[in-house]
């Protein structure tokens, strides 16, 4: 025998059980430096800074292309 339910879940209970499940958009905080907004406690995209130290060098947009 396997686990099998003793009574129907309703459509309710199940809505309450999976509504955590949902995906959030990340939160985007304003660079300190340039304003770019970026999620918080990571290195700028645009400016490659984190906490006012430069981390990584800023890719330029000439060498992209």
């Amino acid at each position: 025998m396997g686990a099998v339910p003793k009574t129907k879940v309703s459509r309710h209970r199940r809505g309450n059980r999976r509504r955590n499940q949902r995906l959030d958009a990340p939160t985007l905080v304003p660079c300190t430096r340039c304003g770019e907004l970026m999620r918080a406690h990571y290195v700028c995209k645009s400016c490659g800074y984190y906490r006012g130290r430069l981390v990584v060098e800023p890719k330029s947009e000439t060498s992209e292309k």
